[in-house]
């Protein structure tokens, strides 16, 4: 088996290219491996492909955050010789919260001795992506969130809260058709968050229940809401208490969804900005290998109760 190291040196607030490189070769003589360094959004995605095409089995570490791992899963995604993960360095790791233990992830000596599990990707218009896209204020607020990491002291959630704030005054909702389980929903709308994995924007945790392997979405739609219901509303909604707010935010659990703008309107692919006036979202027909620690758990909240 070949293990394919693929680093993003943009990745977080540094640069941890060096690091990774001594960790890599410390743990892994005697090991058939790469590693390889990311020079351009895409790059890591491309290396991931190239990878996978060969039809040797190679296990694919994304050297970074959720941006790297999207890309590297997204070029893995459908080739059944291949495995991808996330050896942690970014600024959210949001993706591998859902396991019992996200620290292993930054443990290249438990990766090595791993598992694997099959995971669903959402296919959101042409792009691939594993975890959680949006439309909405919550896209706006995903996809600047960004550039306030670069702010001194502004990182994981601190970041997401500046981008909300900032993107609230900016304007709440919009109009969007929504076609959902066969119902067409004309009217206002704040958002729409579509759920493979369950944590994103540095803590949020909108559907706890969410599983990545069950063939399904979760889709919340959030009604038109005013600048004072926010504060209320944002708390459930971070902690995944959607059902107190049956008059707001509706949830369905599906296998597609479409939506339809006025304009052109930003879209949240794991946290890349995309823009569309209509986007759909499905389960894909292609689904990636994860692995992962050996003994983490990471099935869903409601189904461990």
């Amino acid at each position: 088996m070949k293990h394919l190291f693929i680093i993003n040196p943009a990745a977080g607030s540094r640069d941890r290219t060096a690091d990774y490189t001594a960790e890599i070769r410390r743990l892994c003589a005697g090991l058939d491996y790469e590693i390889a360094v990311s020079a351009a959004p895409g790059e890591c995605r491309r290396l991931a492909r190239e990878a996978a095409r060969t039809g040797e089995e190679v296990r694919i570490y994304a050297c970074g955050g959720d941006g790297t791992l999207n890309e590297v899963a997204s070029g893995a995604a459908g080739f059944s010789n291949a495995a991808v993960t996330a050896y942690s360095g970014g600024s959210g790791n949001d993706f591998v919260k859902l396991f019992s233990d996200p620290a292993a992830f930054s443990d290249l000596s438990r990766l090595l001795d791993a598992e694997e599990a099959s995971f669903d990707m959402i296919l959101c218009n042409d792009d691939l992506a594993l975890n959680i896209c949006s439309v909405g204020l919550d896209a706006r607020i995903g996809t600047d969130v960004a550039r306030y990491k670069r702010i001194p002291f502004i990182h994981g959630f601190n970041a997401y809260a500046l981008s909300t704030l900032i993107n609230l005054l900016r304007g709440i909702s919009e109009h969007y058709v929504v076609e959902i389980d066969g119902e067409r929903i004309d009217g206002q709308q704040t958002f729409v968050c579509v759920c493979n994995g369950r944590f994103y924007g540095g803590g949020f945790n909108p559907v706890p229940e969410a599983d990545p392997a069950d063939g399904k979405l979760d889709v919340l739609l959030v009604e038109k809401v005013s600048l004072l219901q926010v504060p209320a509303i944002i708390g459930k909604y971070k902690n995944g208490r959607w059902r107190e707010l049956p008059e707001i935010i509706r949830h369905f659990r599906t296998d597609r969804v479409r939506i339809l703008c006025d304009g052109p309107t930003p879209v949240n692919l794991d946290g890349e900005l995309r823009v569309a006036q209509a986007v759909t979202m499905e389960v894909a027909r292609e689904k990636v290998n994860f692995f992962y620690p050996k003994n983490l758990a990471w099935t869903a909240k409601s189904e461990i109760l």
